[in-house]
């Protein structure tokens, strides 16, 4: 930052500010090396500090928020504002006894809940938080890469965690996770293809500086697919069939206990939380103030960004207490003859759109640009047709349905007579 900053400017940037303020002193005493190192240090140490105070309010979030959605007493009731639930249930597992499993791989069972934690925790390393290359901790040309990279993590701690507890139906969880978690990243992928075909790098700052117009409305198929996959990823309502505790006895991590198990609760509601963090990022415009008159600058960008999240991850919980749980195969179905498809006609759509945009010379500034405007009033009611229409071929293409009979005997699915014989026969 320059000299000139009067001290508002400063508050709105106060933690690039900070950063470089730090390590301005330094330059010509100590490697460039170790400013890197201690700073990655001072904002490894400022974001886990953040994020571990912001889990409270989270849980208390969603505490109180499905108390009112599902008429419950009890979250709003314990203590004021409900703060007393999220400390009961702190109370309750740090005093619940850890089980250790006689026959389990140990080593597994520790290293799960760590890749789950500490993975989530990575994604925060490239999310901008704020203005310039100082806003994130690593200003990456690959971060959005870097992000779907960090994200396959997860799928291997969940693997370990089943395999590690010698609990065949914690073996059979964990595989069921796996193949659910696989199946989504790739729609999720799909869905910020035409982001980048959009600006041209898959820097997430630059991502956020192109949108005088929110990626939401210029991408609303992309929104579309990326939520519903990140949902099926963090295996949240509706398609939480991976824990399913009412009927999988929660899955993979069936042998986990006391902290171990709240561990992955807790890098459940962290990981909820980036995915709140990349949305606002990627579709809603990360700390700009959009649609607010006037020079965004005035509002710091941190409270503008942690805003937008919040109301994100608000939603999640609204999805959860509204919609009921789907079935595997409806899940998996979904993925492979819904989402899938849908991804690949939007990235031809928005490949078309921006060949069509540079032809007529409409560039790709990283102010109000027209051609946003123009690809707004194209796809979104291009997104609702292809919902509606597509939405029809999967009904007819099963629709997520299985037939039990038609597949135990091999017969054709026309002949109901057939399909209904008895398993026994």
């Amino acid at each position: 930052m320059g000299e000139g900053y009067n001290v508002w400017e400063i508050i709105i940037n106060i933690v690039p500010w900070i950063r470089e303020k730090m390590w301005s002193g330094l330059d010509e005493h100590v490697p460039d090396s170790v400013i890197v190192i201690l700073d990655s240090i001072f904002f490894i140490g400022f974001i886990v500090s953040v994020v571990m105070t912001l889990v409270i309010f989270l849980i208390w979030m969603e505490r109180r928020l499905l108390g009112w959605f599902q008429v419950r007493y009890g979250p709003n009731r314990n203590g004021p504002l409900g703060f007393g639930q999220p400390v009961a249930d702190a109370i309750k597992f740090l005093f619940k006894e850890v089980i250790e499993i006689r026959h389990g791989q140990r080593l597994l069972l520790w290293l799960s809940p760590i890749l789950l934690f500490f993975s989530v925790f990575m994604a925060f390393a490239v999310i901008p938080m704020g203005f310039g290359p100082k806003g994130a901790l690593a200003n990456l040309d690959i971060g959005l890469l870097y992000l779907v990279a960090i994200g396959s993590i997860g799928v291997v701690g969940v693997l370990i965690g089943g395999w590690g507890s010698r609990n065949k139906w914690s073996l059979l969880g964990s595989m069921r996770a796996v193949a659910q978690m696989v199946s989504y990243e790739i729609p999720m992928v799909l869905s910020v293809i035409g982001i980048i075909l959009i600006v041209g790098t898959m820097n997430i700052s630059e991502i956020v500086n192109h949108q005088g117009l929110p990626f939401i409305f210029v991408q609303p198929l992309g929104f579309f697919l990326y939520f519903i996959s990140a949902i099926a990823e963090l295996n949240r309502t509706p398609m939480d069939q991976v824990e399913a505790e009412s009927e999988l006895t929660t899955g993979y991590f069936t042998e986990y206990s006391g902290m171990w198990f709240a561990t992955f609760f807790l890098a459940e509601y962290i990981n909820a939380f980036v995915v709140s963090c990349i949305v606002t990022t990627l579709f809603l415009g990360g700390w700009k103030a959009w649609p607010l008159p006037g020079d965004w600058y005035w509002l710091p960008g941190g409270i503008v960004f942690l805003t937008k999240s919040l109301l994100v991850f608000a939603f999640i919980i609204w999805m959860r207490a509204t919609l009921p749980r789907l079935r595997i195969d409806q899940i998996m179905a979904f993925a492979w003859k819904f989402l899938i498809p849908i991804a690949l006609i939007n990235i031809f759509i928005t490949a078309g759109e921006v060949l069509i945009a540079d032809e007529i010379g409409l560039t790709h500034a990283g102010e109000e640009a027209v051609h946003h405007w123009w690809m707004a009033l194209i796809n979104i009611p291009a997104a609702i047709i292809i919902v509606v229409i597509w939405s029809k071929l999967f009904f007819k293409l099963g629709g997520g349905r299985v037939d039990v009979g038609s597949l135990r005997y091999g017969h054709s699915e026309g002949d109901a007579s057939d399909a209904k014989a008895p398993l026994s026969a």
